[in-house]
């Protein structure tokens, strides 16, 4: 399993803890220093890969609009 798969495999099963009407960046799923070791380039792709499991399966998570930064914020349920 690469990085990447791992790092979305963590996303993914933080999502489980928000309650509905949560919103959220991915950032928001890992802690603080943990975001700030991954490799910016890492972190674009593992967002892109976010919005795509996201926009391809009923989690119960929708992609909202995005920050004046360009990052992309979602919101459950």
């Amino acid at each position: 399993m690469s990085e990447l798969d791992t790092l979305l495999s963590k996303a993914v099963a933080e999502t489980k803890q928000l309650e509905q009407g949560e919103v959220f960046y991915v950032r928001d799923l890992f802690k603080g220093y943990k975001w700030n070791r991954i490799p910016r380039k890492t972190r674009i792709m593992l967002g892109t890969l976010f919005l795509n499991y996201v926009k391809s399966n009923s989690c119960g998570i929708k992609p909202d609009e995005n920050s004046t930064a360009g990052q992309q914020r979602y919101i459950v349920g």
